[in-house]
């Protein structure tokens, strides 16, 4: 089998990151913050430990990471918390419907108004149109660093910078770029928000949001209510990084995992996997550009994904008789429907997504199976 559905979920996961869960589960699965015994405050420590890891791959602080079950969850953790009354969102047309589908939800609720501006295009057009998309009343803008369907990037840092110079919260939605590209917390971004389970090599269920080191958390109101180990004779949750936005047991063996999977992005190094990553597609993707019944989108670019679809077939159908001879890929709208509009897909199309473990000859091997797939 060859697995290329990496941007859904990284497979295989690293061997640590197994040992890692079981060894939690084994030895020290008590409950952290909920005890003094020796196994709660072992599970603690584990906690704390990936908060470090992550606080130290992405320049911020461990007290400002907050686990979330995965980058929805985190997403929707930060949305809801921070918008106000009469607030107006800027988000681009890139975003996944997890960025989506809660700003809208504001909309119908009549608490917030939103615009979408157009991310595809270079850099400098990017910011041009974000400034235009700017209003007396826009407090938040949420983008995504890569796109989840084609290889994508957005210029995170300058709009950080521009969002800082007019007041504006700018959440990253690094799904797609999370120990593949480097991001740091030092160079404006409010919020960054992330899986654990796709480039950081964690387990699914999964994810957090990681505060810039002078975000005011007065303004983020907690979304999810119970217990939380602190201030238990309350009725609030308090307004405390990261306890007051962790309510309810946390996922320790997976976070326990998550921690390996960082440390195995810093073992290898975020550029060497991005590279390896790069040219995976790029050798797919010369293969591909000579035969007429495919059209690729975006063939100037290149990165972790490629996009694509084969003239007289509907990308489902491809991927369906691709999966029937060993090769997971994904098609579809991919959650994204403002982004299939804005290539051009109709809708449907092939998306491959790579990892720090294909190799070469899985790109040769598929590129052989998916012309026999084309003669059925």
């Amino acid at each position: 089998m060859i697995y290329f559905d990496n941007a859904a979920t990284t497979f295989p996961k690293p061997k640590e990151v197994i040992r890692g869960v079981a060894e939690c589960m084994q030895n020290y699965g008590g409950n952290p913050g909920r005890g003094a015994h020796p196994l709660a405050l072992a599970a603690a420590e584990a906690v704390y430990s990936t908060r470090e890891e992550l606080a130290s791959l992405f320049g911020g602080k461990s007290e400002n990471t907050v686990f979330t079950q995965n980058a929805t969850h985190a997403l929707n953790l930060v949305i809801f918390g921070l918008a106000r009354h009469g607030d107006h969102i800027i988000i681009s047309n890139l975003e996944h419907n997890s960025v989506l589908r809660p700003v809208a939800e504001l909309y119908r609720r009549g608490i917030a108004s939103y615009s979408v501006f157009d991310a595809l295009c270079s850099e400098e057009e990017t910011l041009e149109n974000l400034k235009k998309a700017v209003r007396r009343n826009t407090r938040i803008a949420v983008t995504t660093h890569v796109s989840n369907i084609c290889p994508h990037k957005l210029p995170i840092e300058k709009i950080s910078a521009f969002c800082r110079e007019r007041g504006i919260l700018h959440i990253v939605d690094a799904s797609q770029s999370a120990g593949i590209y480097d991001i740091n917390m030092q160079n404006g971004l409010s919020v960054l928000c992330a899986p654990g389970h796709k480039g950081l090599y964690g387990p699914q269920g999964t994810g957090f949001c990681l505060f810039a080191d002078d975000f005011d958390f007065e303004r983020l109101r907690p979304t999810v209510f119970g217990g939380n180990g602190i201030n238990s004779a309350k009725t609030d949750m308090g307004k405390v990084s990261p306890e007051s936005y962790e309510g309810g047991t946390l996922a320790v063996p997976s976070i326990a995992g998550l921690g390996a999977g960082v440390h195995f992005v810093k073992r290898i190094g975020t550029a060497k996997i991005r590279a390896h990553e790069a040219a995976l597609c790029e050798k797919i993707k010369q293969n591909l550009r000579s035969d007429g019944r495919i059209k690729i989108y975006l063939p100037e670019e290149s990165g972790s994904a490629l996009l694509f679809n084969a003239y007289g077939i509907d990308g489902s159908e491809l991927a369906r008789r691709l999966a029937r001879r060993g090769i997971c890929t994904r098609a579809g709208l991919h959650c994204a429907p403002t982004a299939h509009e804005a290539l051009g897909t109709g809708g449907d199309a092939v998306r491959l997504s790579f990892s720090a473990f294909n190799t070469a000859e899985e790109a040769e091997s598929f590129c052989a199976i998916l012309k026999e797939c084309l003669k059925e």
